[in-house]
């Protein structure tokens, strides 16, 4: 073969692999890269300009923010007084009553214990506020941003506000310096106020101020008050288990408060016991001990008793002493707890077994001394720990009833009558007005004492119509009933008002020997921590509101009411004793009134809305609380016999000219008997039968239907 016709090798291009693809054109990648990447520095440069938009104005605002916190923080800096100055911030002052003992029984006003700084309380107590309140208290300066943040996440989780994000310094900023309203105004006063509290005072200033500060409960301004308040000791010896309760009570005082409700309040401070062993203030040895034995009120505090007492005392007391004061003011009283808790057990007792259960009726009882001081008032059934309740014992006046005869009575024989002078039940009409006995019946000749056991109505007018209303009124006075009498002679029959206490008093006079008695609670009053007192009773001169001879006299009267009369229920089984029953016009108020040697007591019961007792009297229930309430007070006193006169003077009965004439009407059989049978009793001997007396009450077991 010739070199001619010989195949050349074919060599192909070296960059033929990289050819373009067909339909495109060179260089199109480049392009768009060259154009992203544009565009990435277009973004990235509105984004820097927008943070850098963003900072500049988020900087000066940020700076305009802290410029403004701060000048408010300075500004409230330089407002804010020493810390000694903040420690008692109360509008008032307190009233501590002690019994006739010196105990403590009752608080008034808004108590505060003195101050007392951090340092000094027991060191159980200040664990457990911080443990409760601000765990980082003494690490924070004042806002603590993750309490907040560890507040918000509690909240979000619980789908409801369940914590609180505030410190100890704002919540002192709030409690001292500005009002407890929710709105966004007051929060961001809270901030700036809080850090110029930290930047002005130390944290145990901060933590004093709050721990005298808070109101716990019962009237308690601070935890020193509190303690005493709750247990009768003092804040700086409470103990793990006590100081638990103390601090439960600042999430809500009314509703934890021990003295409200003390299993409530024990279940709040195993809580706070929990967050003191978590938290390492407690060991599980402590913490343990402190659930095994948790805190009780002291005895003042559950005894819960006195509290109607109380009120009447701070209503007796010159009112800036007592409502008003400023000071701290501790009043010395007659009270004694021993015969109100009698009181209230009789009251309670009487009720259970002889009331139908699910009763509206209401009771009052008020039991003093001859001399007038008052031991005792139950205003009313419901519980009497509480300050302001109505006061049936001292503020309601009602119809007093034949519990008013005995004024009467001390009125007529004042004026000359006798016990034994005889006079005639017989149809009365005065102008028109013809009072009734009960039963409509009549007893003919009897003698004053009859007249007052038996409770007859007709003797009681003729011998007001006798002597005049006007004495009558004026004997009222001297006995110390100071309610006005109504016109006419149904105030005979005690169609009057007057208030428990009003009428226990003028019985009081009859039982003092006629001698006029003031019911009385203060014994003195003084400063807080002042040895002397401000003002100390002083004992009246003596006045004489009846006669001696009319009192005693008076009082074998109603000694016979007791032994054979309306009053049979009230008799004491050990010691003699004087009343009288009373029971209004449709039963709207029923009472007993009577005395021993030793005490008076005064029993009311009614309807608030004047609604008529059902199957009640005088001479059932009353007496039967009144009988209840003194065998419980002379528990342990010996037997005393009554300054009484019962027997009639030598030569026998008197028999005035006035009430000749009526004798004669009457049968001279009927009287002989009559008088017969009664010197019969009063000589010890048998009394010849004699039906059911006229006037009084048929005896039959009372039960309320309402």
């Amino acid at each position: 073969m010739s070199r001619r016709s010989k195949p050349k090798a074919r060599v192909e291009p070296a960059l033929s692999a990289a050819r373009p693809a067909a339909g495109t054109r060179p260089g199109g990648g480049r392009a768009r890269a060259r154009r992203r990447g544009a565009l990435d520095r277009a973004l990235g440069a509105a984004v820097r300009f927008m943070l850098r938009w963003i900072w500049l104005l988020g900087s000066r605002f940020a700076l305009g923010v802290a410029l403004i916190l701060g000048a408010a923080t300075l500004f409230f800096y330089a407002q804010l007084p020493p810390a000694e100055a903040l420690l008692d911030g109360r509008a008032r002052g307190s009233v501590t009553l002690l019994d006739r003992d010196g105990q403590v029984f009752a608080w008034r006003g808004q108590q505060y214990g003195g101050a007392i700084r951090a340092g000094e309380l027991s060191p159980h107590l200040v664990n457990a506020v911080i443990a409760t309140e601000d765990r980082r208290f003494w690490r924070h300066w004042g806002v603590d941003p993750l309490g907040l943040a560890r507040a918000m996440a509690a909240n979000l989780r619980a789908g409801r506000l369940v914590q609180g994000g505030s410190t100890l310094t704002q919540q002192t900023a709030k409690n001292v310096f500005l009002t407890q309203e929710r709105s966004l105004e007051r929060k961001l006063k809270e901030l700036p106020m809080a850090l110029a509290m930290e930047m002005k005072y130390t944290k145990e200033e901060i933590l004093s101020i709050y721990l005298n500060r808070v109101y716990l409960g019962a009237g308690a301004y601070g935890f020193e008050a509190a303690a005493q308040r709750y247990f009768g000791k003092s804040a700086r010896v409470v103990t793990p288990a006590e100081a638990a309760m103390l601090a439960g009570l600042l999430k809500a005082p009314s509703r934890y408060a021990p003295t409200s409700d003390l299993s409530q309040a024990q279940n709040r401070a195993q809580l706070i016991i929990g967050l003191m062993e978590e938290q390492g203030y407690l060991t599980p040895v402590q913490a343990a001990e402190a659930r095994a034995h948790p805190a009780t009120l002291s005895r003042a505090a559950a005894a819960r008793a006195g509290g109607a007492f109380a009120d009447w005392v701070m209503e007796e007391g010159p009112a800036y002493l007592t409502e008003d004061t400023r000071e701290d003011v501790r009043i010395a009283t007659t009270f004694d707890p021993r015969i109100q808790r009698a009181a209230e057990e009789a009251l309670a007792h009487v009720f259970e077994t002889r009331v139908r259960p699910g009763s509206r009726a209401q009771a009052a009882i008020v039991v003093m001394s001859p001399d007038g001081a008052v031991r005792a008032i139950v205003g009313g059934r419901e519980p009497s720990d509480g300050a302001g309740r109505f006061n049936r014992a001292t503020q309601a006046k009602r119809q007093t009833g034949s519990a008013f005869k005995p004024v009467v009575y001390a009125a007529a024989l004042e004026a000359g009558r006798t016990p034994w002078d005889v006079v005639e039940d017989r149809p009365v009409e005065i102008d028109g007005w013809r009072p009734r006995n009960y039963g409509g019946d009549h007893a003919g000749p009897v003698t004053l004492t009859e007249a007052l056991a038996r409770s007859i109505n007709t003797v009681a007018v003729r011998l007001a119509q006798e002597v005049g209303m006007a004495r009558v009124a004026q004997t009222a006075r001297r006995l110390g009933i100071e309610s006005p009498l109504a016109p006419g002679l149904a105030s005979a029959l005690g169609t009057s008002e007057a208030t428990l206490l009003e009428m226990t008093g003028a019985y009081a006079a009859i039982a003092a020997e006629g001698r006029r008695t003031i019911p009385y609670g203060i014994r003195e009053i003084r400063l807080m921590g002042d040895p002397a007192p401000l003002m100390r009773r002083e004992p009246p001169a003596p006045e004489q509101a009846v006669s001696a001879m009319t009192a005693r006299r008076l009082t074998g009267m109603l000694e016979e009411v007791i032994r054979s009369g309306t009053g049979r229920r009230a008799a004491l089984p050990d010691r003699p004793a004087a009343g009288k029953t009373g029971t209004t016009q449709a039963a709207r108020d029923a009472w007993f009134i009577g005395f021993t040697a030793d005490y008076v007591a005064g029993v009311w019961m009614g309807y608030d809305d004047n609604t008529s007792l059902s199957g009640v009297t005088g001479g059932g229930l009353p007496a039967e609380i009144w009988r209840e309430t003194m065998m419980r007070i002379h528990d342990g006193l010996p037997p005393r016999s009554l300054d009484s006169e019962r027997a009639p003077p030598a030569g026998g009965p008197q028999v005035p000219g006035a009430i000749a004439d009526a004798l004669a009407e009457s049968l001279a059989g009927r009287i002989l008997s009559d008088v017969v049978g009664f010197f019969t009793r009063e000589a010890g001997g048998a009394a010849p039968a004699r039906p059911a007396p006229a006037g009084a009450r048929p005896e039959r077991p009372e039960r309320i239907e309402r």
